[in-house]
């Protein structure tokens, strides 16, 4: 049978990508309870400090009745609180508790660890010309 196809799955290769990567992460992730999302929520406060709902959503990646549920946990288990923002008390914004942040830290060093053996094993110029590629495929399909 000849298949329509002609380019190799993109969309697939990138999630399979993206798994190879979370291979080495996620344990280190479930030996302190946090799940793929809760810790993208918490790499994009311990990146920005506070930070606005929408925001947060955008950034990790998580739709809006998803992070409800997610920052809810985090909440419960004394990683992040929420207030209503000081200027716009219609918004919510959201920061990492102490409790948090020694956890961002902690899990960075490990990241920026396994960021640097694939650095290593891919070669410094490998390794910025795939964050180059990356971000130029997603700013050309921005609507």
């Amino acid at each position: 049978m000849n298949t329509p196809f002609i380019h190799r799955n993109l969309p697939r290769l990138l999630l399979q990508a993206r798994e190879s990567v979370m291979a080495h992460t996620r344990p280190r992730l479930r030996e302190h309870a946090l799940s793929d999302q809760q810790w993208r929520v918490l790499r994009v406060l311990g990146e920005h400090g506070v930070v606005e709902t929408g925001k947060v959503a955008r950034e990790a990646f998580i739709l809006g009745p998803s992070l409800t549920g997610v920052l809810t946990r985090m909440e419960r288990d004394g990683l992040i609180q929420r207030s209503r923002d000081s200027v716009d008390q219609r918004r919510t914004v959201v920061q990492a508790t102490d409790k948090g942040a020694q956890l961002v830290n902690t899990l960075s060093q490990t990241i920026e660890a396994h960021y640097a053996w694939m650095e290593q094993s891919l070669g410094k110029e490998n390794l910025s010309q795939l964050y180059a590629l990356l971000d130029k495929v997603i700013e050309l399909e921005q609507p």
